[in-house]
């Protein structure tokens, strides 16, 4: 199963930046040192000069990184991990439990997934797009020559997601490559790109494979309708036909599907039972379903099988914080993992010949790290300490469950990071509300954030309207299609309850999100606008009807489940009004739009769009476009741009100091 991890509005990862003494801004703030030039990737319009002095004084809140587990070495006790030692995340190998990471890539573009060829150590397998487009291609990297031979078509399709067979010699992965809207399975000796072929000709994207079965003939595959519907399936290898395992017509999600050791049953996660995803055993003949954590009224939100199955690593998302747990098939017995830090936590793989797995934690005062647990005596070793750029862990914010009432009686909930006492009077409040819409934000690691935080005064707000993930399926489905505008009134129902609490300044709020919460960003700022005082909007949607047009073809029909089809002439009219893009006349405070120039998800054009009507209407607007990125900003040099211009629009607009 997968884990649901918050997207903070301002993403970090490491970097260069040019300077020059000539200010290039509208207006004049740089101080005599000189201002910051923007690289040439960058496209900034309304932005005024970024001083040196302000890059300095922010400089301790932008080195912090993290590490995630990738992958273990297939016979010695070392790990894969990623990491940024220089502008974008890399892949390191670490030798033991607290060793240095030592980088084996060193690619300008971020690296994504690694693992290990199983038969021969010498390799392993990553992917890597460009320019953060998303067109991810599989490479072989060889350790002795530090070379990568590219495996994949190397066009504009996304590959990855594959599933090493029983042999551990082929793998069958994902790939659009045969028409860009449609997510096949190919077959693969990575040793020999010549052997790739089609297996599975499939129509549509959402579609993944996830196991072998044992006598190395048949594999799981996933079909993922949205995220409350999706099929399994046991596909053939050798006909390429399909044999469904669930009911197609059941509005049930299931996730992660793994064989038994027998091979007569598979473990999968499943909201079949009720409101949250339990984890549970199918047995194939009579279909019959057993659950082993109807004890939990939350989401199993992930699980690893043991490479012998024998034992299933899984966390439980508790009202954001994650659990761990280990439970043993045979014994039908569960234990809790107490040893992690309190956090969030993503479950990582399985050592193939030891009785430990990994996991990677984050919290509020730590940045992501590795870590590892034994299965037997279920202690636990750290693997990473990354650094959190000189900031000191206990001056960071804990975050506050808050709750109030929304327009409709239902409650609402969100994490509150309050700064520090030595602020006196109400303060300004920053509301930062999550992407998907199907996610959840969480405590986690907030990086430049607290800069917010600790620096300006400012308290942060992280709401979880209906729609949101974690809170059980019912309230996941309460902002589909034409009832999109009630999850905008839930923020309606924060400021009326920011209002009321004296620790707070009504006066002054600013709202920010990315892609969803970009989308809801605009809204609030088209429905709230006498209520905010400015409005940060990161690769939001600017209209669902452009947006669905434009937005890449393998996503449309997942996309369409969330927010409606726009072929339907109701669901048209809708989308015409509720645009931000068409009440873009009713925004008149001051808004900044950061977008990515090769953004597959959210189209540059969303952010365009939005930006030439406020600025035809006489709204003022900031505009920051880094054509070097995609959804979000993953290269240092440019998230930090971002921070420093966000600084400024936060200290301007939110602050109003000069």
């Amino acid at each position: 199963m997968r884990c649901l991890l918050p997207v903070g509005f301002l993403l970090s990862c490491i970097g260069t930046l040019a300077f020059c003494s000539t200010s290039l801004g509208q207006d004049s703030g740089a101080s005599k040192r000189g201002a910051l030039r923007p690289t040439e990737n960058l496209k900034v319009e309304g932005i005024p000069d970024i001083s040196l002095d302000l890059v300095d004084s922010v400089r301790l809140y932008t080195e912090a990184r993290g590490a995630s587990a990738l992958d273990w070495h297939p016979t010695d006790r070392s790990m894969l991990v990623s990491t940024r030692f220089g502008n974008s995340n890399q892949i390191h190998r670490v030798a033991m439990p607290g060793g240095a990471r030592y980088q084996v890539t060193f690619y300008q573009e971020p690296v994504g997934s690694a693992e290990y060829l199983p038969n021969d150590p010498s390799s392993f397998l990553f992917t890597r797009d460009s320019g953060g487009n998303e067109f991810a291609q599989l490479f072989r990297f060889d350790l002795p020559s530090g070379t990568a031979t590219l495996l994949t078509d190397g066009g504009r399709s996304q590959n990855g997601g594959w599933v090493w067979d029983r042999t551990k010699t082929k793998i069958i992965y994902t790939s659009t490559r045969r028409n860009g809207a449609d997510r096949d399975l190919w077959l693969m000796d990575p040793k020999d790109p010549a052997s790739n072929r089609l297996v599975f000709e499939l129509t549509g994207g959402g579609w993944s494979v996830t196991d072998w079965s044992p006598d190395n003939q048949q594999v799981l595959i996933q079909e993922t309708l949205s995220v409350n519907q999706s099929n399994i399936y046991i596909g053939d290898v050798a006909t390429g036909k399909l044999r469904p395992i669930t009911d197609p017509k059941e509005q049930v999600s299931y996730d992660a599907p793994r064989f038994t050791r027998d091979g007569k049953g598979i473990w999968v996660g499943s909201d079949r039972e009720g409101e949250f995803s339990q984890l549970v055993r199918i047995d194939l003949d009579t279909r019959a379903t057993e659950s082993i954590t109807k004890e939990f009224d939350w989401d199993v939100e992930a699980s690893q099988l043991s490479e012998d199955r024998s034992r299933i690593a899984f966390s439980i998302n508790r009202n954001g914080i994650s659990e761990v747990y280990i439970y043993d098939v045979e014994s039908k017995s569960k234990r809790k993992v107490e040893g992690l830090p309190i956090g969030i936590a993503s479950i990582g793989p399985w050592h193939p010949a030891r009785d430990e797995f990994a996991v990677t934690v984050a919290s509020a005062r730590s940045a992501s790290d590795v870590y590892s647990v034994d299965a037997k005596t279920l202690s636990v070793e750290r693997w990473t300490e990354s650094e959190l750029g000189g900031i000191s862990p206990d001056s960071l914010s804990l975050p506050q469950l808050i709750e109030w009432k929304s327009f409709d009686g239902r409650v609402i909930s969100g994490f509150l990071y309050q700064p520090s006492s030595k602020f006196a009077g109400p303060r300004p409040v920053i509301i930062n509300i999550h992407g998907g819409p199907e996610g959840q934000s969480r405590p986690n690691f907030l990086a430049r954030n607290n800069y917010f935080i600790n620096e300006l005064g400012c308290a942060i707000i992280f709401p979880n309207v209906r729609g949101s993930t974690g809170y059980g399926k019912s309230f996941t489905k309460l902002d589909n299609g034409l009832q999109r505008l009630d999850s905008v009134r839930d923020i309606g129902a924060l400021l009326d309850w920011i209002g009321e609490d004296k620790r707070f300044d009504p006066k002054r709020i600013m709202v920010t999100g990315g892609s969803y919460g970009g989308y809801m960003t605009l809204a609030c700022a088209v429905e709230y606008n006498d209520r905010i005082a400015c409005a940060l909007d990161i690769v939001g949607i600017s209209h669902f009807g452009t947006f669905l047009k434009n937005t890449e073809s393998y996503r449309r029909d997942l996309r369409r489940v969330e927010y409606g089809d726009e072929r339907v002439a109701e669901v048209a009219e809708f989308f015409e009004r509720i645009a931000p893009l068409n009440n873009a006349k009713r925004i008149t405070k001051p808004l900044f739009v950061v977008q990515g120039g090769n953004d597959p998800r959210v189209p540059l054009s969303e952010a365009d769009q939005i930006v030439e009507r406020v600025k035809s209407n006489g709204g003022g607007v900031w505009y920051l476009m880094a054509s070097d990125e995609g959804h979000g900003f993953r290269k240092k040099n440019n998230a930090d741009f971002q921070f420093y211009a966000t600084t400024l629009f936060v200290k301007k607009y939110l602050l109003g100091t000069p």
